[in-house]
């Protein structure tokens, strides 16, 4: 997954050097360096089917048979049916409640990947793309028509916009919105669309305009400081949010994995030996086992506390405080921020005040679900079997279905 990360931003540099000589293919290679979304998700194994299927039971295509030749065939297939099962799950979930700007919806609103785009770029960078418009504006007016794009690619510059508008309507009128990830490829044509400007600033020095050699040195310094702001932001590039955010917590503004996806429990983990704790209630955003990277976790729904549970350090998801569950209510309490905002530790009260109360958590009609799923259930719960008996995966899967196939039959 590295090595795809590394020929995108190889790829960028290359069409952008053809777009806008060698300059502009720096720019490209520099905004997506820098840009916290590729430095978060890029690594990460999502879709590889082969190896995540090779140990997986093969019992849902039993009836390809149990002999050697059904066996092989079983095996051989498993990755495709990964694949077309995946699809047939994101159908029945294809319409789910999303969070953004403080706001619970009932589905993906038209709205939802502008905010999210605009939060989590780089101020350095979003000002760049003012800077490109306004460069792109003058070199209109004050060059020939064709000065700036390459006769040869006049082709490759409209058909750029045209993929750039398609993939971006189809994600403002998704009704399954979950990440910033899933708008990266728009994300990407966008850096590359940043690919002339240097040469358009060129041949307007060339033409006497004197402020091009000003807005050169201005494209320079904010493609530095969006590689610094990176840097800095290193290595919790997941729950980053420029100040734009006005210094609101996360979980207020956004959710899913633009926050946490489990990526943090390894600071979980040093949180608890620093403190030398011996156990700790954990409240998750996925379906691990966290006892494998926390030491003494104990899977926890911060909703649902007992009164054994008063006085007790808690660890909490970030996803989970407002969007992925209703724990508003632990934010009251002292607590520190791990991992960039993605987790948050604290120590419950030594009283923890009735369900409804100030202070307190929430009634039962005012709880929220993980991921969207149906009510009454939590499939984290469901989960942390498939890891220690891998033969109750497809159960495990099979009941989820249901349960989404009958919650969409309701809507």
């Amino acid at each position: 997954m590295v090595l795809l990360t590394l020929a995108l931003g190889l790829a960028l540099y290359c069409f952008g050097s053809k777009l806008g000589g060698g300059w502009g293919g720096l720019l490209c290679l520099a905004s997506y360096v820098s840009y916290p979304a590729f430095l978060a998700f890029g690594p990460l194994i999502l879709t590889v089917y082969f190896v995540l299927s090779w140990k997986q039971p093969t019992d849902s295509l039993q009836r390809l048979g149990t002999g050697v030749v059904g066996l092989f065939a079983r095996r051989l297939l498993m990755p495709p049916w990964l694949y077309l099962r995946g699809l047939a799950v994101f159908l029945l979930m294809s319409s789910r409640g999303t969070f953004i700007l403080g706001h619970s919806c009932p589905h993906g609103v038209w709205f939802y990947f502008p905010a999210l785009f605009i939060l989590k770029s780089t101020l350095a960078f979003l000002v760049l793309l003012v800077l490109a418009a306004a460069v792109a504006a003058i070199a209109k007016r004050k060059l020939p028509r064709g000065s700036v794009i390459p006769a040869e690619l006049r082709f490759h510059w409209p058909a750029l916009w045209v993929f750039l508008a398609v993939f971006v309507v189809a994600c403002l009128l998704s009704r399954l919105d979950l990440s910033i990830r899933h708008f990266t490829v728009p994300i990407a044509l966008i850096i590359l669309a940043l690919a002339p400007i240097p040469h358009a600033l060129e041949e307007l020095k060339r033409a006497g305009w004197r402020s091009a050699r000003i807005l050169e040195g201005v494209a320079v310094l904010l493609a530095a400081v969006s590689i610094v702001t990176a840097i800095r932001a290193y290595p919790h590039c997941i729950p980053f949010l420029n100040s734009l955010s006005f210094d609101r917590p996360g979980y207020t503004l956004v959710n899913d994995s633009n926050l946490d996806w489990n990526q943090s429990l390894p600071e979980a983990e040093r949180f608890v030996q620093q403190r030398r704790l011996e156990n700790v209630l954990v409240d998750e955003y996925g379906f691990s086992d966290p006892t494998v990277y926390v030491s003494g976790a104990q899977f926890w729904n911060c909703q649902q506390p007992s009164p054994s549970d008063a006085g007790r350090w808690a660890i909490v998801s970030a996803s989970m405080i407002e969007d992925g569950d209703n724990c508003l209510w632990l934010m009251n309490y002292s607590h520190e921020v791990l991992a960039g905002g993605s987790m948050y530790a604290l120590q419950l009260p030594a009283v923890i005040p009735a369900a409804g109360e100030p202070g307190g958590p929430p009634l039962p009609g005012a709880y929220k679900t993980f991921g969207g799923t149906p009510a009454g259930m939590d499939f984290r719960q469901i989960f942390y079997n498939c890891p220690r008996d891998s033969s109750q995966l497809q159960p495990t899967l099979n009941e989820m279905q249901a349960r989404f196939a009958q919650m969409q039959k309701k809507k």
